[in-house]
């Protein structure tokens, strides 16, 4: 064999090698994101039902729950009243409509049955609700007041957020020093949306 030969060999090992180094960081950036995007899409289903539970607890209890043991008890023990609303509409005399609504409670159903039967969520686990996917245990960070608005009323808010992103882009914080976790609800708005929309 002359030279060129082993040459050749040697440069064509090189730059398989290199090849593959270079199909590998591609391939390890492409799993990343599809992780985190399968991680995000997860933590976002568990924001949504802790919103509906949040939602759930406000309408029964008049605030929402500020700790993850009271929403939980709420989960595990409390209960949604059906309602039924019926509206008659009366004509006046002198072309007015006279509007009188009326509300019939026809029974109850457990917060489980309703917002987290096994229907909707077959594999749900009360236990891993206020954990966040993939962050080795670390729960949501809770957050409930009532705030004050101009013209001096008081309403309730809610917050339910990521507190350690997965995505390092969302643990970048906005040019208003706000970070982009994941969360439902707000702090200073009366809110219930989540900032992923």
């Amino acid at each position: 064999m002359n030279l060129t030969k082993v040459l050749s060999v040697v440069f064509f090992a090189i730059a398989a090698f290199l090849g593959y180094l270079l199909w590998k960081g591609v391939d390890d950036v492409v799993e990343q994101e599809k992780r985190i995007a399968l991680l995000e899409a997860a933590t976002i289903e568990k924001l949504e039902m802790l919103r509906d539970a949040q939602l759930a607890f406000q309408a029964s209890n008049g605030k929402y729950a500020g700790t993850w043991d009271s929403l939980r008890t709420f989960i595990e023990t409390g209960t949604i009243w059906i309602v039924q609303r019926t509206e008659t509409t009366k004509l006046l005399d002198y072309g007015a409509e006279e509007i009188s609504v009326r509300f019939d409670t026809l029974g109850s159903v457990s917060v489980m049955d309703s917002l987290f039967n096994s229907k909707k969520y077959p594999d749900f686990n009360i236990e891993l609700l206020p954990v966040v996917p993939g962050s080795g245990g670390k729960k949501f960070e809770f957050f409930a007041d009532k705030i004050e608005k101009t013209g001096g009323y008081k309403v309730n808010v809610f917050e339910i957020k990521d507190s350690s992103p997965i995505n390092p882009e969302r643990r970048i914080k906005d040019e208003n020093g706000n970070d982009k976790a994941l969360r439902v609800g707000s702090r200073t708005d009366a809110s219930t949306e989540g900032n992923w929309k």
